[in-house]
């Protein structure tokens, strides 16, 4: 029990130092490896609480895929210095977000402290119907069929995201082909690792992404690994980005929200309610929507890594 604590507390005070050296770092370079500590370090809290699908989620999105966005925006930034420094707050500036910061946190944490011990939720309702829809995880039971609807919307806002980022192209390359060309990798670890890495990662990714059904996993967590082996054989030279006017990676791209809209559709005609699983088609429906999202998922974090059209096709 002793050594419970300890590891806890050693816990939280790493990540409440990784946040304050994310926060106070001298460079974008620096705090983006602060952050990218951060996520690891609150993945290890997930594992703690017993969520492992959360840290998983944390530590393949929130660490992994969101910090290599950011180190790709530090290194775009270094681009332009002057507009970046014009654009920088005060001291003052900075020094009031830190204490509205503060006081949000120090507000969140003390409403956490006054809950009961005990907080009635749909947790055992959830586990109770779980095998309405044929899912041995709990976790996925929850977002698939209790709330759909959130999942549903995280998938899209993922589409919205990519055409965000495509749109901060210039007129002049849209429909080009997005992020910068690398040249290909002889020799080397990069090269060796691009190799070598990928058809490992990609079992790996298929295999977390299939057994979100009945373990922690899923189609985020699955579909990061997929974009993640992408970006390796990328930054070596072994791929190239296709254009963004390619019909088929529209298709990836919003294959998982459409083939999730359309099941929610079936359910309103066959169960007379939007998002609702019939009991006969529950199981098989799912599994393929969640395939597609896996695609999607895998699609949109990598074109949000590789960045904005940067030359004609």
């Amino acid at each position: 029990m002793i050594l419970d604590w300890l590891l806890d507390g050693m816990v939280a005070l790493l990540i409440l130092a990784a946040a304050l050296w994310t926060l106070a770092a001298p460079t974008p370079f620096a705090a983006v490896i602060g952050f990218v500590g951060f996520g690891l370090l609150a993945s290890l809290a997930w594992v703690r609480l017993a969520a492992v699908d959360v840290a998983l989620t944390e530590a393949a999105v929130g660490a992994g895929a969101t910090g290599v966005i950011l180190l790709q925006s530090a290194v775009r930034l270094r681009r332009g210095a002057a507009e970046v420094a014009a654009a920088t707050p005060g001291r003052a500036t900075t020094l009031l977000a830190g204490l509205l910061a503060g006081g949000l946190g120090l507000g969140l944490a003390l409403a956490v402290l006054a809950l009961p011990a005990t907080v009635p939720g749909p947790a055992a309702e959830a586990a109770a119907r779980s095998a309405e829809v044929g899912l041995g995880n709990l976790v996925a039971a929850v977002l698939m069929a209790y709330r759909g609807l959130d999942t549903l919307l995280e998938s899209i806002v993922l589409v919205f995201a990519v055409l965000a980022v495509w749109a901060m192209g210039p007129d002049r390359h849209w429909g080009g082909i997005p992020g910068p060309r690398f040249a290909r990798q002889r020799d080397g670890p990069l090269a060796l690792l691009a190799r070598w890495l990928p058809p490992v990662g990609i079992v790996i990714g298929i295999h977390i992404a299939w057994v979100g059904a009945d373990a922690p996993g899923g189609k985020f967590q699955g579909g990061t690994v997929l974009a993640a082996m992408w970006v390796l054989a990328w930054g070596a030279g072994l791929v190239r980005p296709p254009s963004v006017a390619d019909r088929r990676v529209r298709l990836v791209l919003v294959a998982g929200p459409l083939g999730f809209l359309l099941a929610g559709l079936l359910g309103a005609v066959l169960d007379g309610s939007f998002l609702a699983w019939p009991a006969a088609l529950g199981k098989p429906l799912l599994l393929l929507v969640e395939a597609a999202m896996t695609l999607s998922v895998a699609a949109a974090l990598a074109l949000l890594v590789v960045g904005p059209p940067e030359r004609r096709a």
